[in-house]
């Protein structure tokens, strides 16, 4: 546990990637395998069940600490990590242990079904032997919440290094359904066994925004552009006649979409198609909000298959009759594709269209049509690249459309987490709307806490702590004066939010100081924009 906790202190205190990974190296140079093996899981956000609630955590360390539970809270809302928390407020100590993280992970496990009483003996037992950012790292773990600027692919990195694997070979290794409880880093990582590999997918390849002119990549007849559609990215893999959906996240989701099934009658085994997971109501595309009501559902009836059933976009094809055709180009894949898709002859499996375009104009105004598909813009792919994996620059761009804008008012707020918990930054936004009197009240709409600057920040900050209305725990109400631009990917109607409508990765896009709050927009100005 002390190589660990030392390890996050050194990948937290650096941005610095060479010395992250170098750090990694380090650390699976000594580690124990089983630790290897957790360490790895851990970074790849695979962690146990959370086995005590928040609630409690705060109770008990409260109690240990000897303060009142409101001056906890109050502490918590100002450092902004409850984990960073608990180690600042929970006494010191010279005392330690020589448990390893194996150790500690075993015994979080077995927690899960033991009495409150016994968890809080344990968390007591254990907070009062380990020193703070040992205690920092624990708690971390306890509350499931690890999260670390490590990516996987600078994880790999590290690993190939102290391994002298191929970090490609690593990621495919890494990729698919592991229990980090069960398997050693022998069969993780060293072992070479072909039966692992049936339900694997393929690491994801990632395309990058694009930069610059369009005009800038040259020769369109070098390209090939096609809609680049709102869903869920995924890998469906064929293979000893057993189906497997894995999405981008690294879930195997295939029992969330019965209507795959068919697809193991009429592919070949031996077959991974990239594609994107759509909802198709009433036998069209629909929207993220659309495929949201089946996300996440435990069971899915007969009745919801009907209402939201989906389809597979497919766009690439990365394992053919067994065979990995990544380092194929493009243009080879496409058509093979293109091939099997036909042969197939089935409605849940469609093309991704390419779009035969002869300038680069040609290619904006079909950008500017995206919305009206439900596609969030165009990707654009060289047709001689092959599949690489994770985000690389050259050969795959995403060129979305411009965000739909909307100028809401600023009416709550509550403090940001890590540099800026200090700061009140998380902001919620209302539209204006007539009510039963035929007066007009606002409406909140939206939630964002990003695009202002460090500097924008600290002058609304102070604003807010002068105007605050009421209080609701972390959250201050604040009299309505300031108009922000708001900006979002999608919108649609929505039941479950009280303006009606619910809007796609919102952010703020600038302070509208040119403006009062009466020239704010209002909610039938936002229902206006769906399509």
């Amino acid at each position: 546990m002390k190589n660990f906790a030392q390890l996050i202190k050194t990948l937290d205190s650096t941005n610095k990637t060479t010395t992250k990974v170098q750090a990694l190296a380090n650390y699976f140079s000594v580690a124990t395998d089983k630790d290897k093996v957790w360490t790895i899981a851990i970074l790849s956000h695979r962690r146990p069940p959370r086995p005590v609630n928040t609630t409690l955590l705060r109770k008990w360390a409260s109690e240990l600490a000897n303060i009142p539970l409101w001056l906890f809270e109050e502490s918590y809302h100002i450092v902004g990590d409850l984990a960073e928390t608990i180690a600042l407020v929970v006494p010191a100590t010279k005392s330690s242990t020589e448990k390893t993280l194996t150790q500690f992970l075993e015994e979080m496990i077995a927690l899960k079904k033991k009495t409150d009483e016994q968890k809080k003996a344990y968390l007591f037992e254990n907070w009062k032997i380990l020193d703070y950012y040992e205690r920092f790292v624990f708690t971390k773990l306890i509350t499931g919440g690890f999260r670390i600027g490590v990516s996987q692919k600078l994880m790999t990195r590290a690993l190939a290094k102290s391994t002298a694997i191929d970090q490609d070979i690593l990621a495919y290794k890494l990729m698919g359904n592991w229990n980090p409880d069960k398997i050693t880093f022998q069969q993780l990582i060293l072992e070479e066994n072909e039966s692992d590999y049936l339900s694997k997918p393929y690491p994801f390849y990632l395309a990058y925004p694009i930069e610059n002119e369009i005009a800038n990549l040259g020769d369109i007849n070098l390209w090939s552009a096609e809609h680049k559609w709102d869903g869920i990215r995924s890998q469906t893999i064929i293979r000893n006649n057993e189906l497997f959906i894995w999405s981008r996240g690294e879930e195997l989701v295939t029992d969330k979409y019965p209507e795959f099934q068919a697809l193991v009658d009429t592919i070949p085994n031996g077959t991974v198609i990239d594609a994107e997971i759509l909802p198709f109501p009433n036998g069209q595309i629909g929207t993220f909000n659309d495929l949201q009501s089946r996300i996440g559902r435990k069971t899915i009836s007969k009745n919801l298959l009907q209402k939201v059933p989906v389809i597979l976009k497919a766009y690439d094809l990365l394992e053919w009759k067994g065979e990995d055709i990544r380092n194929r180009p493009f243009s080879y894949r496409r058509d093979l594709l293109e091939k099997v898709v036909k042969s197939a002859a089935l409605n849940v499996l469609q093309l991704s269209k390419t779009m035969y375009c002869n300038s680069w104009e040609e290619v904006a105004k079909e950008r500017e049509q995206s919305r009206e598909v439900h596609s969030e813009g165009l990707m654009l792919k060289r047709k001689d690249s092959p599949y690489l994996v994770g985000r690389k620059k050259g050969d795959w761009w995403k060129w979305k459309v411009d965000p739909l804008t909307i100028d809401g008012v600023l009416t709550y707020a509550m403090r940001g987490h890590g540099r800026r918990s200090n700061l009140f930054t998380d902001y919620t936004f209302a539209l204006w709307k007539e009510n039963e009197k035929g007066e007009k009240e606002l409406v909140t709409f939206a939630k964002a806490y990003s695009g202002l600057t460090d500097a924008e920040f600290r002058k609304i900050d102070n604003w807010i702590k002068k105007n605050t209305l009421e209080r609701f725990g972390p959250v201050r109400s604040v009299t309505p004066h300031h108009v922000f631009e708001i900006a979002f990917e999608g919108i649609a109607l929505s039941s479950r939010h009280k303006s009606g409508v619910a809007t796609r990765f919102p952010r703020i896009l600038r302070w509208r100081k040119d403006k009062s709050i009466h020239e704010a927009n209002s909610i039938s100005d936002l229902k206006q924009m769906i399509i």
